[in-house]
């Protein structure tokens, strides 16, 4: 139950967000624009809420909370207080966009597969409960000694007993572009295997550009049919990897992968996911995350991506 210092709280915290945002945008609307908690894995609930809405962000996508990556299990995501939950982003005009499980499609040995389609149900269950469209779920690896061809029929058939569970929901289980399944054949194959309505792509468009080698053109005309998410973020080579910079100072083509999917009639969010999470070394989150903001509206608005109301 909201108390009444909550209240107060929440109204200060509108008040000065609200201000913010205008301070940001100015006289324009926002964007489809969120960003993923991996990049901000200090911050709370309401640090995360407030610095979205302040920052003229629309939506959330979760990937963790502070010390919790089991989403399933935070306190915030209990039954009792979901319904509070929910008014937190509702009072901000936010969404949550896209719950990100650990989940993956990849497991040969029949209990670690069951125990991965487990924890997907119960990240399909919350979002349900919270509104969310998406949750996402890996591949992830080509297993050692198992042929392609099965592996890929392995991962199919994971996708589509999940969007079997997923559909009656009005959740979508997306597959992310990540690990060993960055290129659009494998992708497209895995896709067409599924052959569910409930089950669609998250297009990391970084990966498929750095380790599919890809260009933006070439994977949105082979994918777009399947494109639900999408993650955003820049990169420069550093080593034998890569290091991960502010959006617009490395090497991959932003404003392209925008441009593909505004001209791929894409309706979707744009989602930056800055892996402060696993690289604490990057860039902070208050810098990282106001700065994609700044960057990817312009990208937004000169592809003539619409604003949301």
């Amino acid at each position: 139950m909201t108390t009444r210092r909550d209240f107060l709280r929440t109204s200060a915290a509108l008040l000065v967000a609200g201000q913010a945002r205008r301070e940001a945008t100015g006289p324009l609307g926002r964007l489809p624009m969120g960003f993923s908690t991996l990049g901000c894995p200090a911050w709370d609930w309401r640090q995360v809420l407030d610095f979205a809405a302040a920052h003229g962000y629309v939506a959330v996508e979760l990937r963790g909370l502070q010390q919790t990556m089991d989403l399933t299990q935070h306190p915030g995501f209990a039954p009792a207080r979901l319904d509070q939950t929910r008014r937190e982003l509702a009072v901000r005009g936010l969404s949550v966009s896209c719950l990100g499980s650990s989940a993956h499609m990849h497991e040969m040995d029949p209990a670690k597969h069951t125990a991965q389609l487990d924890e997907a149900r119960r990240f399909i269950d919350l979002a349900e409960a919270l509104g969310a469209a998406f949750v996402r779920v890996f591949g992830d690896r080509y297993v050692e000694g198992v042929p392609r061809e099965a592996m890929l029929a392995k991962v199919a058939r994971g996708l589509r007993e999940l969007g079997d569970y997923a559909a009656d929901k009005r959740v979508t289980v997306v597959i992310e572009s990540h690990g060993d399944f960055t290129d659009s054949p494998a992708l497209l194959e895995i896709l067409e295997r599924a052959e569910s309505p409930a089950v669609g792509l998250l297009w990391d468009a970084h990966h498929t550009f750095v380790s599919g080698k890809e260009v933006p053109e070439d994977t949105v005309s082979r994918l777009r049919r399947w494109i639900r998410h999408t993650h955003l973020k820049d990169s420069v080579p550093a080593g034998t990897g890569r290091r991960y910079v502010l959006t617009g100072r490395g090497e991959v083509p932003i404003g392209a992968q925008v441009e593909a999917l505004a001209r791929a009639g894409y309706r979707g969010y744009y989602s930056f996911e800055w892996e402060k999470r696993w690289h604490p070394e990057i860039e902070e989150p208050e810098v990282a995350i106001a700065h994609f903001a700044k960057v990817a509206s312009e990208h937004l608005r000169a592809a003539g991506v619409p604003e949301v109301s």
